[in-house]
């Protein structure tokens, strides 16, 4: 028989932790072993069970950045668990990002029902897994789009977009379930590193390099 895939789930909503822990557990030779609704306790419970995979929300609690900034941490703490995003987030840029950072697989919400079991079992057997549309556009994206402009983290990029689009930090700490001091500290990271000081500058910045199109 092969080896049993124990599991930490990791994200921010107890709702879609259930989920996720209905249709893993479901599985034969998969086993959650524990859950964490944030960053911390991702890091904690994965250290403590040493699982074969880890799934991971891009975007929880607790992380200055994203989740991806954790990853070292977690590679120390157990380094034969083999992380699998999980996220909202559709553009390949942050999947590039994810995989850079040592993730493995990168699987969208909206598609867990039939791609996370196989991201999992894919992650497991030591391989990486991708959600095939995000392969096929990355594939054909061109070098020159490789990684976030500017050294943006994914988390930086998106505050940034928000900012562009009109929204206060209280309105964009809502969004990413951040508080409002961490919206503004990545904001004084995002305006260090592009040097530019106003929203007016941010926005010429995000329309020039087409950050708010589809």
């Amino acid at each position: 028989m092969a080896p049993e895939i124990t599991i930490v789930l990791a994200d921010d909503h107890a709702v879609v932790r259930a989920g996720l822990r209905m249709l893993l557990d479901a599985e034969e030779g998969m086993r959650v072993v524990a859950e964490a609704g944030d960053v911390p306790g991702a890091v904690q419970r994965t250290g403590a069970h040493r699982p074969s995979v880890l799934v991971l929300d891009l975007n929880m609690p607790g992380a200055a950045t994203s989740s991806l900034a954790a990853l070292p941490e977690l590679a120390a703490r157990s380094p034969g668990t083999r992380v699998v995003i999980l996220t909202m987030q559709e553009d390949p840029q942050f999947a590039r990002e994810a995989l850079r950072s040592g993730a493995v697989g990168y699987v969208l919400k909206e598609a867990a029902d039939t791609e996370l079991v196989e991201a999992v079992r894919v992650a497991a057997a030591g391989g990486t897994y991708l959600n095939p549309r995000l392969g096929a556009q990355l594939a054909a994206a061109p070098a020159a789009a490789d990684g976030p402009p500017d050294d943006l983290s994914p988390r930086e990029l998106e505050v940034l977009r928000l900012i562009a689009l009109g929204h206060t930090n209280a309105e964009i700490g809502a969004q990413l379930f951040l508080s409002t001091r961490t919206v503004e500290s990545h904001r004084a990271h995002i305006q260090q590193k592009l040097r530019l000081s106003t929203r007016a500058e941010l926005v010429r910045y995000a329309l020039d390099r087409g950050l708010l199109t589809d």
